[in-house]
């Protein structure tokens, strides 16, 4: 009976592992105070808004690029941003009127709870973040969120779409321990 146990809890940490993934070793914890993030909220979790909430992004990434070429701290970042907030809520507007979406979208900043994320060897724990949020229509449906300062979303951003993003479990963690892991 021990056994079974074992094995299932091993297959149990093999299924929850593959679903979650772990953040890899070597990775490096910084302060919420140091980090810009970006959510773009869908309108909702229907196909469309989702493909189009891509294309939002995409529009936002180009546009902000080089507006933060040159921010050296996340406050330059922040200013710059805030100086931007009409133009970013027009290139979200005009990329959903070019694929025939009529509701609107609205840009902002503002501090916002995230979960637990990883960036390839960077840990963003879970917290109060500042923020740019895109509001796509009502912005009821899933988001894509990720680092506007320091620019981990906004380097190499066309390759830059969620594969890089490794879930942390502490299920795992808090099994993987007790098993000495």
């Amino acid at each position: 009976m021990v056994k079974q146990v074992g094995i299932f809890i091993a297959i149990l940490l093999v299924i929850v592992g593959g679903i979650f993934g772990l953040c890899g070793a070597q990775s490096t914890s910084l302060s919420a105070d140091q980090f810009l993030r970006i959510h773009i909220r869908a309108n909702s979790n229907d196909i469309e808004d989702q493909t189009v909430k891509y294309q939002v992004k995409d529009a936002i990434v180009n546009y902000l690029t080089p507006i933060l070429a040159d921010a050296h701290t996340k406050q330059q970042a922040m200013s710059l941003i805030s100086q931007n907030l009409n133009a970013l809520s027009e290139v979200a507007r005009l990329t959903l009127s070019k694929v025939g979406y009529t509701y609107g979208a609205n840009a902002i900043l503002r501090s916002e709870c995230f979960p637990t994320r990883c960036y390839d060897d960077v840990v963003l724990e879970s917290g109060e973040y500042d923020s740019l949020i895109i509001e796509l229509g009502s912005a009821e449906g899933d988001n894509w969120w990720c680092v506007v300062y320091p620019p981990l979303c906004f380097v190499g951003a066309e390759n830059n779409d969620t594969q890089n993003i490794v879930y942390r479990s502490k299920l795992v963690e808090i099994i993987k321990s007790f098993f000495g892991g």
